[in-house]
């Protein structure tokens, strides 16, 4: 027996809620655990889809609060929308909002012109650091996903950097049946990933069931829009007239362009987002 269209559309929404709540419920219950295995935590904040839709999360996993600080990296060279975003949602959601800076690095003239490898690393890995050490954080959480990037991929839930935040990323524990490592001693510092199993498909699908507000960037201006966002001097925006949510979906569906066609610093030298990251980027 044949279903009928509307039956049809009934049963692939009703799976797919169904597949956005266990994806949910598992990033709040790695929220929660680490929430209990650590003390002193913050998030990485950078204002892009992903780490709002994650934001969103840990608001539901704590009852609509966020129990630990929000912890934005500013360039300088960050688009001026992002930072209207970024104040809207902090005032809105009442978030502690910590705004990080590499001052001496910026006061030196530090940017894009200097080296990608070289801006990235001062701007935001060297800033990032600068926040860890100042507040004394033992683990930060990151919105990043597997199929975003190939260093990513690499990456653990519960992921050990040493005591220069730094990531070996060819000696990463297995995490099989939600069996995560977070028994670290006193000198590592942990990234965590609550949303490193979700894809981009899943992130937009779930801000469209949540109605999740995210930077207006993301939205065609009736020509183009951004697919992820960065500092602007390294970060283009494509042809587009996606100006909703649903034709964004529709749109990813079309494609096969990647995600971080648009990012520089992932196509400017070999391996260059691995060895950020083995230093400590995001």
């Amino acid at each position: 027996m044949s279903l009928s269209p509307s039956q049809t559309s009934e049963l692939h929404e009703r799976l797919e809620a169904e597949y956005l709540d266990a994806l949910e419920n598992q990033t709040i219950f790695i929220f929660r655990e680490a929430y209990r295995r650590f003390e002193n935590l913050a998030m990485l904040w950078s204002i892009g889809k992903d780490s709002t839709a994650m934001l969103w999360v840990a608001r539901k996993a704590f009852f609509g609060r966020v129990p630990f600080p929000l912890v934005h990296i500013d360039t300088s060279l960050k688009h001026p929308v992002m930072l209207t975003f970024r104040d809207k949602i902090a005032r809105e959601w009442k978030l502690e909002l910590l705004v990080g800076q590499n001052k001496e690095a910026l006061a030196g003239g530090m940017g894009p012109s200097k080296g990608r490898f070289e801006c990235c690393t001062a701007l935001k890995t060297n800033a990032l650091q600068q926040m860890i050490d100042a507040h004394g954080f033992k683990g930060i959480f990151l919105g990043i996903r597997r199929d975003e990037e190939g260093s990513r991929a690499k990456e653990r839930v519960f992921s050990p950097r040493d005591r220069d935040f730094q990531w070996n990323f060819k000696d990463q524990p297995p995490e099989l049946w939600d069996q995560f490592n977070t028994a670290y001693g006193d000198d590592t510092h942990v990234r965590i990933h609550p949303i490193l199993h979700w894809t981009e498909m899943d992130i937009w699908r779930y801000i469209r069931r949540e109605r999740i507000p995210v930077c207006p960037l993301y939205f065609s201006d009736g020509t183009r829009r951004y697919r992820s966002l960065g500092c602007v001097p390294c970060n283009s925006p494509f042809p587009s007239t996606a100006g909703t949510v649903d034709e964004i979906l529709a749109e990813l569906e079309r494609t096969s362009t990647p995600e971080r066609a648009g990012r520089a610093q992932d196509h400017e030298k070999a391996y260059m987002m691995q060895k950020l990251r083995s230093l400590g980027y995001m």
